[in-house]
């Protein structure tokens, strides 16, 4: 299920719900300004950060609902000297019951925050790609895994795309600019074709093929020799992904690792 669609069920389940959202953050801060979540009688949407802090805002969000007035309130709070968090820094806090016009707003907000997301596109559905999809379906991603065998996408989470395609090489061509490709199908053939295909796009964002040194080097000998590949271009790619410093090759420990790899090269794109 979709962010949007999860957000759905949740206003729909709840009739008194109010919109908490950081207006300043100045400093050291659990979350930054414009980090926002619902908090309703019994639940909540989302985060501002946790800790006291978003504890005291969940308290004053529902004696808001509790008293159906007033429609606004706000929370300043130096973190340090008023509620002890080592942060250190200032946030002021919105809190806003939620209105028909606001639930609304907050729709279309979740829609244009989900049609930002960064594009991941995992190539190959074995253990490690079930892995990476569990791992990368946690984070504010748009996922989808290519397969070329149809019983490989059986069983995915719900919020990752499953693209079944005898050209998986196309759906590198066709990602948007920015996007991050993780390679590891069943055949290095394949592999090679996926990774140079990505690579000649100039404007990935990430590019990692699982494997070890010695296939690093064999792509690398294939891809300037005859695929007319480039040094600075073959630098970019990250082979084997998630490192070679741990030697755990369980796929869970391959997927936290390379998941890892993948958020920071996203984040400094």
């Amino acid at each position: 299920m979709s962010a949007a669609a999860r957000l759905g069920a949740f206003l729909s389940a709840w009739p008194g719900v109010a919109l908490v959202e950081v207006r300043e953050a100045k400093g050291s801060t659990p979350r930054e300004k414009g980090a926002w979540m619902l908090v309703s009688p019994g639940a909540i949407f989302g985060t501002i950060g946790g800790g006291q802090l978003e504890f005291m805002a969940i308290d004053r969000a529902r004696e808001m609902i509790a008293a159906g007035t007033p429609r606004t309130g706000l929370l300043d709070v130096p973190l340090g000297p008023r509620i002890g968090q080592c942060c250190g820094g200032r946030v002021v806090i919105d809190i806003a019951l939620a209105d028909a016009a606001l639930r609304e707003a907050v729709r279309a907000r979740m829609q244009r925050e989900e049609a930002l997301r960064p594009a991941v596109f995992i190539f190959g559905g074995g253990h490690v790609g079930h892995a990476l999809a569990a791992a990368l379906s946690l984070l504010p991603l748009a996922v989808a895994v290519v397969e070329t065998r149809a019983g490989m996408l059986d069983g995915l989470p719900a919020s990752v795309e499953a693209r079944l395609t005898a050209v998986p090489e196309e759906a590198v061509r066709a990602a948007p600019a920015g996007s991050a490709f993780l390679v590891l199908t069943h055949d290095h053939a394949l592999d090679f074709l996926i990774v140079a295909e990505a690579l000649a796009r100039g404007d990935a964002a990430y590019v990692g093929m699982i494997g070890s040194k010695t296939k690093r080097a064999t792509f690398a000998s294939w891809y300037l020799k005859e695929a007319g590949g480039e040094e600075a271009k073959l630098a970019r790619l990250v082979c084997p992904i998630g490192g070679a410093d741990v030697k755990d090759k369980r796929p869970s420990v391959i997927a936290a690792l390379a998941a890892a790899e993948v958020m920071r090269a996203l984040s400094g794109a």
